[in-house]
């Protein structure tokens, strides 16, 4: 599996840091000597330590982080950073120890202090919400290439610095991580940086020690339940963005009843972005949707308008255009300079966000990453309205997640296709056919029920959704995504849902 773990992007010219001016700046307790002793980097993991790191022990769920600190020296660690748990287990490892309380409530700002990323940072955008993260994060980014700036990107799906592209471990790395890939876009000359930030992210510190210059919110639905209780302590999380020892300003869609009240609530100056008939200071207004764009007009203040399209399909990928618009005039740039640069269209391509993977010549098969169901709902309706014949779903859910909104995405599901094939996505440690149940369970609950097949796995279940599909069709594949992989039982199985589609729109005659 290890080989499958995407690397971790650092600077490749580190400048060293001395342990002993880390203690001093943060008043912090230290056991051990710290003379002589310099830092040029800092992880969590100890394989991944490399010379001259400061290895962090936390706690964790079965053991302490702390116990590998030996093995973390034999990689070339200089120090190590625990709480006083970890700092008796390692007392014998023979490593400074610097004792902190939390080490991952203190990892961000020593991250930070460490690559020295506070020093002049370039332009920081960050993206968080349910749904449209990924999405409005690769629009911003595209925008501003078009607008001639070097870019870095982190998302869900990959990360950019200017021209190199690696896929991503997590949605927001660890605030080790994070920092280290921002001393490494410095290094390239990096003049803006665009971060998707989950509510995992900032319950868990991952953006700690990094002033944003201004912060969109997408919207709020039921999702992630099994690591936040109640939608009020889901949004709390996302609340918690919008906070001035977090951002400048921020840019709030009322697509959904959440945004009002982040209105409300935030504690940073904020503009609003929605669609016709919203109280916003923005208005989006939908012109065309098509299969290969869809075209809208923005409308702000003092009458400030720009005509534009996204080669997305549908209303929510305008939604979130638009929203990246906002925050990119709340960030300095006139709106005629951003509508000069994008020439009619923003050249934004975003890998398996409701992806056509089919030709010109038989169904269209599209490979999408949502997993909700607002997001089934919104890929559904898109695709809908521009299929003349009927719409496929096909889709699975994941093990060992938030189980609590299965019934729903079987529902949404159903009621919104003709056809419908249920399957398997990452079972992980749970049963697969257990998981398919639930989901068909909740296709039972439609109003509207499509037609329902089962099966398992998915490189049959997409070949068998093309088999009854016909020219005029459309096919929507939710759940895989970009992801290159399904978890099974622990081990990352290569696969990929594009790769697949394709192979079996050949097998099926189709170019």
């Amino acid at each position: 599996m290890s080989d499958r773990i995407p690397p971790v992007l650092r600077p490749e010219h580190p400048s060293a840091r001395s342990l002993s001016g880390l203690v001093a700046e943060f008043g912090l307790e230290s056991v051990g000597s710290l003379d002589g002793v310099e830092l040029t980097g800092i992880t969590l993991r100890s394989p991944e330590v490399e010379p001259g790191d400061l290895f962090v022990g936390m706690p964790g769920a079965t053991t302490h982080g702390a116990q590998y600190a030996e093995a973390a020296k034999e990689s070339g660690a200089v120090a190590l950073l625990t709480d006083p748990a970890g700092a008796e287990i390692a007392r014998d490892a023979g490593l400074p120890i610097v004792i902190v309380d939390s080490p991952r409530a203190a990892l961000g700002e020593l991250s930070s202090w460490l690559y020295q990323t506070n020093v002049h940072p370039p332009l920081t955008l960050g993206v968080t919400g349910t749904n449209g993260k990924t999405s409005t994060s690769y629009i911003l980014e595209a925008i501003l290439r078009q607008l001639g700036l070097v870019t870095g990107l982190s998302t869900t799906a990959e990360r950019h610095i200017g021209d190199l592209t690696v896929v991503s471990r997590l949605t927001t790395p660890e605030a080790s991580e994070i920092h280290a890939l921002l001393a490494r876009m410095r290094e390239s000359e990096v003049r803006a940086v665009v971060l998707e930030v989950s509510a995992q992210a900032l319950s868990k510190n991952r953006i700690d020690g990094i002033s944003f210059d201004v912060v969109g919110f997408t919207n709020l639905s039921h999702d992630h339940l099994d690591d936040y209780s109640t939608m009020e302590e889901y949004f709390e999380a996302k609340r918690a963005f919008f906070e001035p020892d977090r951002a400048r300003r921020g840019v709030v869609s009322l697509d959904s009843p959440w945004g009002a009240r982040l209105v409300e609530e935030s504690r940073i100056p904020v503009t609003t972005v929605g669609s016709p008939g919203d109280d916003a200071e923005w208005i989006m207004d939908v012109l065309e949707e098509t299969a290969a764009y869809t075209s809208f007009t923005l409308t702000g203040p003092e009458g400030r308008s720009m005509q534009t399209r996204v080669p997305l399909i549908g209303r929510h990928m305008a939604a979130n255009a638009a929203l990246a618009i906002v925050m990119l005039v709340e960030a300095g740039f006139e709106l005629e300079a951003i509508e000069h640069a994008v020439h009619g269209e923003i050249t934004a391509y975003l890998p398996g966000r409701t992806e056509r993977v089919s030709g010109d010549r038989g169904p269209a098969v599209f490979v999408d990453f949502g997993h909700s169901p607002d997001a089934f709902l919104k890929s559904l309706e898109a695709v809908r309205r521009f299929t003349t014949g009927r719409v496929i779903m096909v889709f699975g859910a994941d093990g060992d997640r938030d189980a609590t909104k299965r019934h729903e995405m079987g529902r949404v599901a159903s009621e919104h296709s003709d056809i419908l094939v249920i399957t398997d996505h990452h079972p992980r440690f749970e049963d697969p056919e257990s998981i398919r149940a639930t989901l068909i369970e909740g296709a039972g609950l439609a109003e509207h029920q499509a037609e329902l097949h089962e099966v398992s796995p998915p490189e049959q279940a997409i070949r068998h959704a093309i088999s009854l599909a016909r020219e005029g069709d459309s096919i929507l594949w939710a759940g895989p995504g970009h992801q290159d992989y399904r978890d099974i039982r622990g081990v990352r199985t290569p696969y990929s849902a594009r790769d697949e589609a394709r192979a079996a729109l050949r097998e099926a005659g189709w170019a």
